[in-house]
């Protein structure tokens, strides 16, 4: 119902039509492309980013559906005979896509008028407002004194403060409330109105629109939601990264440069490791390497990887590291490690896989003993050429329980170059494939000579192409400079560790 403010004022003109019907088809436009993409929203009911994108939309969606009908009563202009106020629409023209069910959906199902005549204590009600209360016409309108009643009793003083903000101060409305209909159903009402003053300036009647803006609120609380869970989830995601650091930081060897196992003697070792990030920061994983001199007098030589990312990944590498030291400074033969490993990761409350590669080796003799669970083999630079060990029997850690490890012996020579590196050191992009020939004036040895798997052999191949420079490197560290200017600055999926070690001569 118009307010009697506005009782005689004339009918604006409807604006031209060619210009109302461009706005209409852009915005059927809009309306499409939006439901494209709310469409493949649906994909992953879990992710929450996907849920955030798809609230977005729905919201998206409430918006141009309004405006859509919104457009198509501007095209239309007000019937001669007004059955509705000004602000409410009187005719729609629905979206393609868009359900027009009764009650749900049209604007005109959710737009109701109100007036409260304080002179002759009547009340009008539209028939829209009704259906938006869930009453019947037959049960009557709710005076401003019977309101509060449907009205949550936590909306109480926001509704109290609109109407006597209007009938007293002259202010207008525009506020929200939540009513709950005779049915239990919740619905949230957005308001807004005036007062009716007499000629002598007193309120005469109070007058509202009131629009059923429940789809409208849900959507936009599914945005903030979402958007809440993104953010703890990120939050949740930093915290996990750091920890996961600090944990890596606090198990790997804390030297840097080359050490030298043991201390004396021509055949001692030199011994230089590097550790290579990831692409994404928050790929920490589990890859470890170590070398430590042993009680007899030996040097522990190893590397490994285990399956996972995050805190999960760091501790049980900070599990499996503290074991094979230990069972290392005991005594216990390479390939009895690594079924004691094995059975460590089978028992394990939370099931993992991992690889490792375990090495002994022996200054007094100059042998190398050692033993693997499908990891990479050693390579040994010799004289500017490069190999792959001859690999022992050896499954995944994990893999298979009561599992047997073999084991390999090598004798280095003063001069030789060792390199033991995870599987993630020469990054896919930059292997070379398995039909690569080789040319003789690489120095490398024929494809036959590699073991392990395609992928590790085409990795190792290239590794190997390094041979002239590795054999020509005075000492360890040199040899980690020359693979990390090699590969360190490749785009790789996981993170890497190499670990160098060099014969005196």
């Amino acid at each position: 119902m118009p307010s009697p403010t506005f009782a005689d004022s004339s009918a604006a003109e409807p604006p031209e039509r060619g210009s109302v019907d461009a706005l209409i088809s852009q915005t059927r436009q809009l309306r499409g492309s939006v439901d494209a993409v709310r469409r493949d929203t649906w994909s992953d009911e879990d992710d929450p980013r996907l849920r955030w994108q798809r609230a977005l939309c729905d919201l998206a969606v409430h918006h141009l559906d309004d405006l859509g009908q919104q457009l198509g009563q501007l095209r239309e202009g007000l019937p001669p005979e007004p059955e509705v106020p000004d602000s409410a629409v009187a005719a729609a023209i629905p979206l393609p896509g868009v359900p027009q069910q009764p009650g749900r959906g049209s604007l005109l199902s959710r737009v109701g008028s109100a007036e409260w005549n304080f002179l002759t204590d009547e009340v009008d009600w539209s028939d829209e407002l009704f259906r938006i209360f869930g009453r019947a016409p037959e049960d009557g309108a709710l005076s401003l004194d019977e309101l509060p009643s449907v009205v949550l009793p936590a909306d109480h003083p926001q509704l109290t403060a609109m109407v006597t903000d209007c009938l007293v101060e002259g202010k207008p409305i525009d506020g929200e409330f939540r009513i709950v209909r005779p049915d239990g159903a919740e619905c949230t009402v957005h308001m807004m109105g005036e007062p009716v003053l007499d000629a002598d300036g007193c309120t005469a009647s109070m007058w509202a629109v009131l629009r059923d803006v429940s789809e409208l609120r849900r959507s936009q609380q599914a945005v903030h939601e979402t958007h809440d869970s993104l953010q703890r989830l990120r939050h949740f995601a930093q915290t996990e990264r750091r920890l996961a650091v600090e944990l890596q930081e606090a198990v790997l060897p804390p030297w840097r440069g080359s050490l030298r196992f043991p201390h004396t003697g021509p055949a001692s070792l030199d011994v230089a490791a590097h550790y290579l990030p990831s692409a994404s920061s928050a790929h920490i994983g589990g890859d470890w390497y170590d070398a430590m001199p042993l009680p007899d007098g030996r040097t522990l030589l190893s590397v490994g990887d285990l399956t996972g990312h995050g805190v999960t990944a760091t501790s049980g590498m900070a599990m499996l590291l503290g074991a094979l030291r230990g069972m290392a400074v005991a005594g216990v033969a390479p390939g009895q490690v690594m079924g004691c490993l094995n059975h460590l990761l089978d028992a394990a409350s939370q099931p993992a896989l991992g690889t490792a590669v375990c090495c002994r080796y022996d200054p007094r003799t100059g042998s190398l003993t050692w033993s693997q669970a499908g990891h990479p083999a050693p390579l040994l630079f010799r004289d500017g050429t490069g190999r792959a060990l001859p690999a022992p029997e050896g499954v995944l850690l994990g893999a298979a329980s009561g599992a047997a490890y073999g084991q390999a012996e090598e004798q280095l020579h003063p001069g030789d170059v060792l390199v033991l590196h995870t599987d993630g050191l020469v990054p896919p992009s930059t292997e070379l494939t398995p039909s690569t020939e080789l040319t003789p004036s690489t120095g490398l040895p024929p494809r036959t000579e590699l073991t392990g798997s395609d992928e590790n052999s085409s990795g190792a191949q290239r590794l190997l192409g390094l041979a002239p420079r590795l054999s020509a490197a005075r000492s360890a560290q040199e040899c980690v400079r020359i693979m990390a200017e090699e590969f360190g600055d490749a785009e790789r999926e996981c993170d890497a560790c190499v670990l160098v070690a060099r014969v005196g001569s």
